[in-house]
This record gives C-alpha cells, structure tokens and sequence, in this order.
C-alpha cells in the first residue's frame, strides 16, 4: 500500500520560510514524478510545484516562482516543497502526491495525473 505523509506545515509570519516534507512508503520514487499541490479555503486544488524523475527537471507555477523550490531526494524516499518569502495568500492545505507513469509538462497541473496523495499540511501565513 502506498502511503504519502506531509509534514512540516505551521502558522508562520510574512516573509517566513517553512520546508514541507513528503514521506513515501510503499513504493520506491526514483522512477516516479512527484508533486505539490495546495488548497486555500473555499478554492479548488492548485498545483504548486512538480519533479520528474530527474531532480532537476522542475516546475513551479508562476505565483510562487523563485519563491518556492521542489525537490527530492531519491535515496530517503522523500520529496521536499521548501517555501520562502510566505505571504499570506499563500495560506493553504498543502498536498504531496505521487505520480505512476511520465506526464507532459501541460498535464502536471490535472489532479488526475497523480495517482497518491497525502492528507495534506496546514500552512497559514498571518501577521
């Protein structure tokens, strides 16, 4: 059974950091995409940040760009969101979710491009 578990959410200030972490058991991620999503109160799912297999081939979307960064780390089976200069719209439930097979670029934003999520992590941004 595939099991995703984020951690590392928190009530943080503007201009804060948080790093989000994304614990996978139950299938190895080397070969595997891997995503963030978000979603703020009364809005749909957003996707945030996404890697392929390559650790270096990543993508975030504009609203967070050079601001957050996705990695991974092949060999702990964990996927990392690490999030700086927070704003208060950046107030969410963040989700990891995992991916089976290789997406386009076009379709990493599409929910059912990922095949595993986790429960999500609260992250609230606020004076």
């Amino acid at each position: 059974q595939v099991q995703l578990v984020e951690s590392g959410g928190g009530l943080v200030r503007p201009g804060d950091s948080l790093r989000l972490s994304c614990a996978v058991s139950g299938r190895t991620i080397s070969t595997l995409p891997m995503a963030w999503f978000r979603q703020a109160p009364g809005k749909g799912r957003e996707f945030v940040a996404g890697v392929k297999r390559g650790p270096s081939t990543t993508y975030t979307t504009n609203s967070v760009k050079g601001r957050f960064t996705v990695s991974r780390d092949n060999g702990k089976n964990m996927g990392y969101l690490q999030m700086n200069s927070l704003k208060p719209e950046d107030t969410a439930v963040y989700y990891c979710a995992l991916g089976t097979g290789s997406p386009i670029v076009s379709s990493l934003s599409l929910e059912s491009t990922w095949d595993y999520w986790g429960q999500g992590t609260q992250v609230t941004v606020s004076a």
